[in-house]
């Protein structure tokens, strides 16, 4: 167990002690555990660890909270790696733990290594399925999808961090209108390919240049066989095809980023497969589908609207807005009806779903949360997150669009041209529903308002100092010889697995880079410290035993670093130039 582990077994321990006590006007003897939080106060002043114990019994126990937080505070005093406890406020209780705890945590990072923070494996019979990216296999990856590949393959790392099984799943939709008209627009890059003029590309196909390999393959693969054949003749096999080179490069695409998934699931398989009958028949088994009539769309008068008869979904019974078609007025699926289908199928696999979404499907939300809902009858859980644009600036401008791509900036060009790292890092800089300014020339700028340089060079700054300090003889470090300032750091990497529990707890792996960005800024802090007084340098020829601490605590922040840019599938670097 870590710190907070510990202590929040003290304070749970001594919550019960109390409550068992007749004097404490509760005769149930059973502590309201779930709403009692330990964590750091906000004000390093106030202490080590502050808990609400106090504010969340007092209704059980029927007293007032500051009554009932003195009365704790004095059995929490009495532990021996306890200094203090202070009732504070209403009724909150401020701990300050003997020094050696601390120490006693930075010598367990040291012996985790990068394995610090690391949770223990959960009780799973099934993984949590992460679907990420889940672009329509129609070009290469743009940077609209750059943003939510980053989210879920860092979020899918900090659930196996954190001690879940995960799977990684990526869902085709290769059943829809749209590889239709990219087999169309690959037809005509396989005419150009046989040496026939096609002119400018229609308008509603796909302009990328990525289609003319494609092309050049088929006509190399089948001649002339296809180049005045009716369409029926050669749809399928070109849609295939091209869905294949498509779903190859998306592959080659993700691996640039360091993402690989362990599942692509077909749309068109599992329309094949008659899942979405099996749902719409477990719906209507249960009742809740009925053949109704849609309220016309928001905007138009009912003269415009013709009213058609569908089988509805009672979404409605689920929270939604209204209740919504499985089917179409010809009787094939509706989005919705195969997107139903496919969750209740991965619901079978997993033990609880996450699906990564555009923040521009924020209105299928609800009801694909009430067809999860209903057809697992509650008993999985479906979160969907969702994520905003990235706005692409090169020194402040707007970056012009791609020509190869056609209409969008690629996401391999980004990455080539500044690096992995950097991509993955800035997508996690802010809160995934928040806007994201990416620019090209800051992102790259060795400077404190970067913050992948000011995490990266805190790393490299300390892999520096421990290769000069490689033939210093220095001892055993005795961390006693720190100083309250040098603490207060060894107190923030001990947070570390805290982090973890609670951005896995909220799936926010966004919460890692926070983190990362209040650690590197307390190192710069204390390396600045000696650059301004000798005395506090972390290399002191005349202090080996001093040196011998700091440097043991510059490896504990290395390690931490390390471990949390991992964590988001960054690489720490060794040196900077």
């Amino acid at each position: 167990m870590d710190v907070f582990q510990r202590f929040e077994a003290v304070v749970a321990e001594q919550v019960a002690a109390l409550l068992a006590d007749n004097s404490s006007g509760n005769s149930s003897g059973t502590p309201t555990g779930a709403a009692i939080v330990l964590e750091p106060p906000r004000d390093p002043a106030h202490g080590d660890l502050a808990t609400n114990a106090a504010l969340a019994l007092a209704r059980t126990a029927r007293t007032n909270p500051r009554e009932l937080a003195g009365r704790l505070a004095m059995g929490l005093a009495r532990h021996p790696e306890i200094r203090s406890a202070e009732v504070a406020g209403p009724g909150f209780i401020n701990l300050t733990l003997e020094d050696s705890v601390w120490h006693d945590e930075l010598q367990r990072i040291a012996r985790a290594g990068d394995g610090y923070g690391r949770g223990t494996a959960q009780q799973q019979t099934l993984p949590i399925n992460i679907e990420y990216v889940s672009a329509n296999p129609t070009g290469p990856m743009h940077m609209g999808h750059c943003r939510g590949a980053v989210v879920g393959d860092a979020l899918a790392s900090l659930l196996a961090f954190a001690g879940h099984k995960v799977v990684r799943e990526y869902y085709v939709n290769d059943a829809g209108g749209q590889v239709d008209v990219l087999a169309r627009s690959v037809h005509l890059r396989y005419r150009e390919a046989l040496g026939e003029a096609i002119g400018a590309i229609p308008e509603g196909f796909y302009p990328g240049d990525y289609l003319i390999p494609v092309g050049e393959a088929l006509a190399r693969e089948y001649g002339d066989r296809f180049q005045n054949a009716p369409e029926a003749a050669w749809l399928a096999p070109f849609r295939e095809k091209a869905v294949t080179a498509m779903l190859a490069m998306i592959r080659d695409d993700l691996a640039l980023l360091g993402i690989h998934h362990d599942l692509f699931s077909s749309e068109a398989e599992l329309q094949a497969s008659g899942a979405p009958e099996r749902a719409e028949a477990e719906l209507r088994r249960r009742g809740l589908i009925y053949e109704g009539v849609l309220p016309p769309p928001k905007g138009e008068t009912p003269d415009d609207w013709e009213a058609v008869e569908l089988p509805l979904f009672r979404s409605t019974l689920y929270g939604d807005d209204i209740d919504r078609p499985i089917r179409k007025s010809n009787g094939a699926w509706t989005y919705f009806g195969a997107d139903m289908a496919y969750h209740a199928e991965k619901a079978k696999r997993s033990s609880a779903l996450v699906d990564i979404w555009g923040a521009d499907h924020a209105g299928t939300v609800k009801r694909i949360e009430a067809a999860v809902e209903a057809l697992t009858n509650g008993d999985k859980r479906l979160d969907v997150k969702l994520v905003q644009m990235v706005r692409l600036f090169r020194g402040g401008e707007p970056v012009k669009m791609s020509k190869r791509a056609g209409n969008f900036v690629t996401l391999a060009d980004v990455v080539r041209e500044v690096g992995r790292d950097v991509v993955r890092f800035m997508m996690l800089t802010k809160r995934p529903e928040a806007m994201l300014d990416f620019d090209f020339t800051h992102v790259v700028e060795q400077s404190r308002d970067n913050p992948v340089f000011y995490v990266q060079y805190a790393h490299a700054r300390i892999r520096s100092v421990e290769r000069k300090a490689e033939g210093m003889q220095l001892g055993t470090a005795d961390l006693a010889l720190l100083d309250g300032d040098e603490l207060a750091l060894g107190r923030l990497l001990c947070q570390w697995p805290r982090i973890v529990r609670q951005a896995a707890a909220a799936r926010e792996p966004h919460r890692i880079a926070f983190y990362l960005a209040e650690v590197a800024a307390a190192f710069h802090s204390w390396w600045n410290r000696g650059n301004d007084d000798p005395a506090f340098r972390l290399l002191r020829e005349d202090a080996p035993e001093l040196t011998a601490a700091r440097l043991f605590l510059a490896a504990a922040v290395a390690r931490v670093i390390r471990t949390a840019l991992a964590v988001m599938g960054v690489t720490a670097a060794e040196e900077l130039r």
